[in-house]
């Protein structure tokens, strides 16, 4: 019996690195073809270690167009866009998990009938709107909407604030504290994994995102990494090398973050909807 639970065990943990290398062979090939010449990429068969390492492909790619700039203009919004997603959803989310008012249920399934529309089918009328309040060609468009709340991120602090013990907040009203205490002096501090998911998907949303700033931005000094790197791609199709090393570096930030939050992301999935 405890023979056959640990081949099982070994069986499943070969599956599980089997599976992990197969995610990460795209990645592993980005980067070592960043370090590579546009015809060793393409050798076959196949090199899996650069021979000599071509460290300078990354100099010669962030240097051929304004990526420094680029950057500066993704950090920008990413950063807003960050804080508007946490600011927005924590207090839309308490007040639909924590505080009682008319219509709550009616408004929180509209909020959630709001998930099943698809983006492409609001695309053109918010695209009018921003145009009739003469606000394309700035980050407004990307920036705003989040500051309004996401459905997604109300709807997963809603089901962790749910879990929150309620002897808390009648605890804290006998002390004389107000909704406004409760939430920033109890909530808010039980409530650092989901926190943290929000800002992760947050970020990695505004990070990557690519249709917005097409759609929005017309002046190559305003482009975020994702159009830069575009840009880049249509003037050096031919020059994979440097392709490569300017997505590694674009997606770098992005592994970073995950890498440092990946922790608290799987608590904060795992605890979102337990109730205490």
């Amino acid at each position: 019996m405890r023979k056959s639970r640990r081949v099982s065990q070994i069986v499943v943990y070969a599956i599980l690195i089997l599976g992990s290398v197969f995610c990460l062979l795209p990645l592993f090939w980005l980067v070592r073809s960043s370090m590579m010449s546009s015809m060793q990429i393409f050798e076959m068969p196949p090199k899996w270690i650069p021979s000599p390492f071509r460290f300078r492909n990354y100099t010669e790619a962030l240097t051929t167009i304004d990526f420094l700039r680029f950057f500066r203009n993704t950090l920008t919004i990413t950063a807003s866009c960050l804080i508007g997603a946490l600011i927005s959803s924590s207090l839309g989310a308490y007040s639909y998990a924590r505080l009682d008012w008319p219509g709550k249920k009616f408004f929180f399934g509209l909020l959630l009938a709001s998930m099943m529309l698809p983006g492409a089918v609001t695309l053109i009328p918010t695209f009018i709107g921003w145009r009739l309040a003469d606000l394309i060609n700035t980050y407004v468009p990307l920036i705003l909407p989040v500051w309004f709340g996401s459905a997604f991120d109300i709807f997963l602090l809603r089901q962790f604030y749910a879990g929150i013990p309620r002897d808390l907040d009648e605890a804290a009203y006998v002390d004389g504290a107000g909704p406004w205490t409760i939430f920033w002096r109890i909530i808010i501090p039980l409530s650092k994994p989901p926190l943290i998911v929000i800002g992760l998907f947050s970020f990695m949303n505004s990070w990557n995102d690519f249709m917005g700033p097409l759609v929005y931005l017309n002046e190559e000094s305003k482009f975020t990494l994702a159009l830069g790197l575009q840009m880049f791609q249509s003037l050096h199709s031919a020059q994979w090398h440097l392709l490569m090393a300017a997505s590694t570096v674009v997606i770098l930030p992005v592994i970073i973050v995950f890498f440092i939050g990946q922790r608290y992301f799987i608590e904060g999935i795992t605890l979102t909807g337990m109730k205490g």
